[in-house]
């Protein structure tokens, strides 16, 4: 597929690329640690966590699936070991979820706009945390904790590169407060329970290609340079790292970004000439609506022994 060196990123490793099926058959040669089959619960089968509940039901493991809609119960519980309504606001609910369970996935979000205001992302992050934490002393079953948080955490850079020992600096309200549950999660590790927090790019992939995003721009002039910096991540590539993180018994937190170093306008560029649109124009003499940049390492996780399968943006 892609095997393109990263010649720009002070953190540096080259990796090349595999299918899905040799990263699964390399992560189960890399890790003896783990039973073959576990009880596992994902809570918050959304994009990433239905997708990534599915693959695991289908190597063989009992997956508890967890919504906060009553509508997406039968859709569930038509693919999963067993599909629960389960609010993070609700500890008897999240005390009841981790019963017998060997793994836990935290994939959540607000439900709703992508704007959601702080009170939702305090309810969702904050409460559902702290009530996890709490349940987790009371579950001695649980030796594995993957909580799937943001790289929006380390703020404007300016294009600058970071890695995980750089200092957070959120900018906006809802980054502070997911920073701010990564923090309490990570509270329940201890010599049983490893807690490795994973901090994701832009997420896209099936149903949630780059076209959808950036195609609405097609023949518009856009103010600025493009030159912003912008760190995405395949879905594919998101479920391999958590599979890789399980089996692995990893702890601490690690960036999951891909190898493209790309600038909006350079991104945008690709997804016109992929799919014939018009070309997008910069305005060089109007500031940008947006300048949050910054160039994320996912260096740790290379050296862990994680392979993308997806390491170049995909268009």
């Amino acid at each position: 597929m892609y095997n393109f060196p990263d010649r720009n990123s002070p953190f540096n490793q080259n990796s090349p690329s595999l299918d899905m099926n040799q990263l699964q058959a390399l992560i189960q040669q890399q890790s003896t640690r783990r039973p073959i089959f576990e009880n596992i619960a994902v809570l918050g089968c959304g994009y990433v966590g239905n997708a990534l509940a599915e693959t695991w039901q289908e190597q063989g493991h009992f997956v508890t699936g967890t919504t906060t809609s009553t509508e997406r119960i039968p859709v569930l519980a038509a693919s999963l070991s067993k599909a629960v309504i389960a609010k993070g606001s609700d500890f008897s609910a999240m005390r009841s979820l981790l019963q017998d369970q060997s793994t836990l996935v935290i994939s959540i979000a607000p439900t709703g706009s992508q704007e959601a205001e702080a009170a939702a992302y305090e309810t969702t992050y904050i409460s559902t945390t702290q009530n996890l934490v709490k349940a987790l002393g009371q579950a001695p079953n649980v030796t594995q904790i993957i909580y799937l948080s943001s790289c929006s955490v380390y703020g404007d850079r300016q294009g600058e590169w970071v890695d995980e020992t750089s200092q957070v600096a959120p900018i906006e309200q809802r980054s502070q407060i997911i920073h701010e549950s990564e923090k309490i999660i990570l509270q329940a590790a201890n010599e049983q329970q490893k807690v490795c927090v994973l901090r994701l790019g832009g997420i896209y992939g099936p149903g949630r290609e780059l076209v959808s995003m950036f195609g609405g721009l097609a023949g518009m002039t856009i103010p600025g340079k493009g030159d912003r910096f912008i760190n995405w991540i395949h879905r594919d590539d998101i479920i391999g790292a958590i599979e890789f993180a399980r089996l692995n018994e990893l702890q601490g937190i690690y960036n999951l970004v891909d190898d493209s170093r790309l600038t909006v306008k350079e991104q945008v560029a690709r997804v016109c000439a992929r799919y014939d649109l018009p070309e997008v124009k910069w305005d060089t003499s109007q500031l940008s609506l947006q300048r949050k940049s910054v160039q994320v390492s996912n260096h740790k996780l290379k050296v862990a022994g994680f392979e993308l399968i997806h390491p170049q943006l995909l268009v």
